[in-house]
């Protein structure tokens, strides 16, 4: 199966008449298997948008999404609330981890919603990915936010999606457990292109140079259109664009 997540001219426009408002124009791009790629841009860009629409949490006004072969607008949203639960993983800045749960529970909870059966090997699996496999009987309140993130990255995987968004994953850490957190995340995506266990593809939004500098690849927005792209990106590379996009705005 190809598990390219592709957008085709995608557009986006809120409200109608004088009220409208456009957030995305035209946008096309692919995030193959094997990459992490970062989006950013100044406020108002769309990167937000962008993200909700490439994730099947909005619906474009024109263009499409492909996930690993699915269009996304020929789904109706029966279909497409399985598709987003089978194979499509979410990370935001929030943990949103249940306090009650222990870890591995917190873990096993899209399975359970699910119907399946969660298998405690995929448990630990999911786990060890992110460095957790003996906190796994830890509540929440017993972890710190890197590691409760860490519990968020391993719910995300647990289901095998095709592609894992985050948004904004280290907006409520400090910054050295914000640089491990990337570091496991970057090491997700290469050991599963050497053909080892971890996620294929990585989309995430950040406004912060130096977490994109993480990523395979940096794509900036402005104005709802992309306006460039940097591979093997540095921080002082991306700030540099950043700033000039700004002044720009």
């Amino acid at each position: 199966m190809d598990e390219t997540v592709r957008l085709e001219a995608l557009s986006k426009t809120y409200g109608s008449g004088d009220n409208a408002v456009t957030a995305l124009r035209g946008v096309t791009l692919e995030f193959p298997p094997g990459s992490f790629t970062a989006i950013m841009g100044p406020s108002g860009s769309g990167k937000s948008t962008l993200l909700q629409c490439a994730a099947g949490l909005d619906r474009p006004s024109g263009g499409r999404v492909v996930v690993a072969g699915t269009d996304l607008s020929a789904l109706d949203e029966t279909a497409l609330t399985l598709l987003r639960r089978d194979r499509i993983g979410f990370v935001f800045q929030a943990f949103n981890l249940l306090p009650s749960l222990t870890a591995a529970q917190n873990v096993a909870l899209p399975l359970r919603l699910a119907g399946t059966r969660p298998d405690p090997a995929d448990i630990a699996s999911a786990l060890r990915q992110v460095g957790l496999e003996e906190r796994a009987g830890h509540r929440p309140s017993e972890l710190s936010g890197g590691q409760q993130q860490r519990v968020a990255i391993a719910r995300a995987l647990v289901t095998r999606p095709a592609v894992l968004f985050a948004d904004e994953p280290t907006g409520a850490l400090d910054t050295v457990t914000s640089r491990d957190l990337l570091r496991t995340l970057r090491g997700l995506v290469d050991r599963a292109a050497s053909g080892g266990t971890g996620i294929r593809t990585i989309v995430m939004v950040t406004h912060d140079p130096v977490v994109a500098a993480y990523a395979h690849r940096v794509v900036f927005l402005a104005d709802g259109r992309v306006v460039g792209e940097l591979d093997d990106p540095t921080a002082d590379a991306v700030a540099a664009r950043m700033v000039h996009l700004e002044v720009a705005a």
